[in-house]
């Protein structure tokens, strides 16, 4: 009999955020030869999100209220029935820092793509004081970077019981394209005006670094008086969607930054290769997948030093101070007027992005 595994996908913001991607991608990536049956369970609305493109892999609907709340009550109280009544064999939670059932007997194993110890300074601590009880108890724990296994290991988790496994990237999507000499791309229902710089991130929260972007932005056209606009690309999220327009309104360029919000992951990989650059400023990245495509589509990146950036780029990004506005605009500058240097990373990051694989 077939080995039975179960993928949780609550928690992963239907696919609009860097967990639902990585789900998607996961998901896509399996080999249709496997042995294994493979079902996934989550909100009903996502009946489609992950499995679109994979009608041997079916998926297990659970109707409950769209939020978070909901979902973690669903997890305290009901989702051992429901797992136990599905005969797993084994689950794999994906999003486990959000979501996680209390433990019990059938094997678990956590996918952590956050800095969990940020979590747990959050307003919604107490609630991750929970997790973090739940989450030791797991099988085994799936670290999609380095970093993120340091930070565990730090709260003192087993480090015997954590793995490190990066995440995989689609190279059939994306891949190095000829940017053509049209004056826009036409991505429906946008059509971008170029040249442009892309930040690809949801916007969430104040160490994403949105507002600082756009002051360092504001530097950037006015000392080098360069026609290119800033694309931020990426859901809208609370906090941090009130400041961001804010800053916009207020900026002297404001009718060259575009806010795009949820971009199709189908119409990512065209975005990033039309782009003259991707710039990354985010604070405390566990993984920063987003520049990892952009490498991979043949554009420079030019990204803070911190978090998992510097691990996840082997050092191929131009990394500035994400504190400092100044030194961003800086980078922005050079990543753009420097050909040379331009032409080295992206080749460097091109050759580097090729051990980014599911298998």
């Amino acid at each position: 009999m077939a080995t039975r595994i179960g993928i949780d996908t609550f928690g992963c913001d239907h696919g609009r955020s860097g967990i639902g991607s990585y789900v998607r991608s996961f998901v896509t990536s399996i080999p249709p030869e496997t042995h294994a049956q493979i079902e996934l369970f989550g909100p009903e609305i996502d009946r489609y999100t992950y499995n679109s493109e994979r009608r041997d892999i079916l998926f297990r609907g659970i109707s409950l209220p769209d939020n978070l709340r909901a979902e973690r009550m669903w997890h305290s109280f009901f989702a051992r029935g429901i797992i136990k009544k599905a005969r797993y064999d084994v689950v794999l939670y994906a999003a486990a820092t959000r979501v996680l059932p209390p433990p019990f007997k059938i094997p678990s194993v956590a996918v952590v793509n956050d800095v969990f110890s940020k979590n747990l300074f959050s307003a919604d601590g107490y609630y991750y004081e929970h997790i973090k009880a739940r989450l030791a108890k797991a099988s085994r724990i799936i670290a999609v970077s380095q970093y993120i296994q340091k930070d565990l290991v730090n709260l003192g988790f087993d480090l015997e019981k954590i793995t490190v496994i990066y995440a995989g990237i689609e190279h059939n999507l994306f891949y190095p394209r000829n940017k053509g000499d049209e004056a826009a791309v036409d991505i429906k229902p946008f059509a971008i005006r170029k040249p442009y710089l892309i930040y690809p991130s949801r916007v969430y929260g104040t160490s994403k670094k949105h507002v600082e972007l756009v002051r360092a932005f504001n530097l950037f056209k006015a000392k080098t008086g360069l026609p290119h606009r800033l694309v931020l690309a990426g859901a809208f999220g609370s906090p941090g969607l009130d400041l961001l327009t804010g800053e916009i309104a207020q900026s002297p360029y404001a009718c060259d930054i575009f806010l795009t919000g949820y971009f199709p992951h189908a119409s990512l990989p065209l975005l990033y290769a039309n782009a003259d650059a991707c710039v990354f400023p985010a604070q405390q990245e566990g993984i920063g997948l987003p520049v990892i495509e952009a490498m991979t589509c043949g554009i420079p990146v030019t990204c803070a030093r911190s978090g998992a950036l510097p691990e996840m780029t082997g050092g191929h990004a131009h990394f500035f101070d994400c504190d400092s506005v100044e030194d961003m605009a800086l980078a922005m500058e050079k990543i753009l007027e420097d050909t040379a240097f331009r032409e080295k990373l992206i080749a460097d990051g091109i050759a580097w992005t090729n051990r980014f694989s599911w298998k």
